[in-house]
């Protein structure tokens, strides 16, 4: 496996708007959303940061990484992937990718992250992201460091700003998952949506 040349991202900038507080410390099922993917990712990466502007104690208790967005204005997730990438190059050739993931997606299958190692050894994409049924989720996306400079431009000099504009342009490889009952890409943007997730963790479990 090749764990040791990918950087795991988890991109967490976002104003959580639409929830009316900031998502990622909110329980579900007596842990915090963003502790999900955290726990999933650690399993197969080594080194796993935090793209965030916040300062939260949450962070420093629980030794992680916390990088700040390298573009200021609130730009979208973009700007992360960016960031992430700037990081992973000042780490003196240690990796070659970065992996990133949302904060607010608790039921991905950990077969993405074995995807993105097993594609990254491939070397035949710089881009991939998974999607599921025809649904494009880019944020789940393996980065070749060699993107570092294009996306730097596109985003200050062509003002791109939409991830799916972006990887549209660049060849991106698609990397289909299919599921039965629920989408486990499903992402909690609402309290109806945290109230649809708590169920679903029930009945996950009884199954």
């Amino acid at each position: 496996m090749s764990e040791h040349n990918i950087l795991g991202a988890i991109l967490a900038g976002g104003q959580s708007k639409r929830m009316g507080k900031d998502k990622l410390f909110l329980e579900l099922n007596n842990k915090k959303l963003i502790e999900y993917t955290i726990d999933k990712v650690k399993k197969y990466l080594e080194q796993v940061i935090i793209i965030t502007n916040q300062n939260n104690e949450f962070f420093h208790k629980n030794n992680l990484v916390t990088v700040k967005d390298c573009i200021d204005g609130q730009l979208g997730p973009l700007v992360g992937i960016l960031s992430a990438m700037k990081w992973a190059k000042d780490q003196s050739n240690k990796y070659s990718w970065v992996a990133t993931f949302p904060c607010d997606t608790p039921f991905f299958p950990e077969s993405v992250i074995k995807n993105f190692i097993k594609e990254a050894e491939k070397k035949e994409s710089l881009i991939l992201s998974a999607s599921s049924h025809g649904r494009k989720h880019n944020i789940f996306g393996l980065w070749s460091l060699d993107l570092y400079d294009k996306l730097e431009d596109d985003l200050i000099n062509k003002k791109i700003r939409k991830v799916q504009d972006w990887t549209e342009k660049n060849k991106i490889k698609n990397l289909e998952f299919a599921f039965k009952d629920y989408d486990p890409f499903f992402n909690i943007n609402t309290k109806e949506d945290l109230e649809f997730a708590k169920k679903l963790t029930l009945k996950i479990k009884d199954e």
